[in-house]
């Protein structure tokens, strides 16, 4: 799945950036007051810094995630442009500093996901622990491409189902309300 999302041309992944950020702004309506997480991309992700930027702008915090301790839920700091950065876990660039937040909507990359909306991640767990100690009212939301749609990830018990996964192609699978 990662060696297909990696042969599209990076003008194909921005686009499909483009149309993730419309589906989104369908899904989590009125932002404002909100404090949306998003992630800075690695590995030929879909790009949704744009989209965070047009959040803030309608009145909603943008945040990026922290890795504070190893195989530890992620933490969140406020992020926009032009605020000072470091390299944090893996080299990913973090907000360097600001008080710690709590996302009420939270955007995660995914690699592959299923009808069910269960995500597949890059296997370290953060994410899976970041739902579990979130408020139940955190809404988790999985990005991905409609072409790493599976028949079913196998979910374990650790696995928390997204209340969506959103696509280029639209709304890919809906956990009900």
């Amino acid at each position: 799945l990662l060696a297909v999302r990696a042969s599209l041309p990076v003008a194909v992944r921005a686009e499909a950036a483009k149309a993730i950020a419309g589906h989104l702004d369908q899904i989590v309506g009125d932002v404002s007051g909100k404090i949306v997480s998003g992630y800075w991309p690695i590995k030929s992700e879909m790009d949704l810094r744009p989209w965070l930027m047009s959040l803030v702008a309608r009145g909603a915090t943008a945040v990026m995630p922290v890795v504070v301790q190893q195989a530890a839920p992620l933490a969140f700091r406020a992020w926009r442009e032009g605020v000072r950065m470091e390299r944090g876990f893996w080299n990913i660039p973090v907000p360097a500093e600001g008080d710690w937040l709590e996302p009420d909507i939270l955007i995660a990359p995914v690699i592959g996901f299923d009808p069910a909306c269960y995500r597949l991640g890059y296997g370290g767990g953060y994410f899976d622990r970041t739902l579990a100690a979130a408020p139940k009212t955190a809404r988790p939301i999985g990005i991905g491409l409609a072409a790493c749609r599976i028949g079913t990830i196998y979910p374990q018990p650790h696995d928390i189902a997204m209340t969506a996964i959103v696509t280029e192609a639209g709304i890919a699978c809906r956990q009900p309300d």
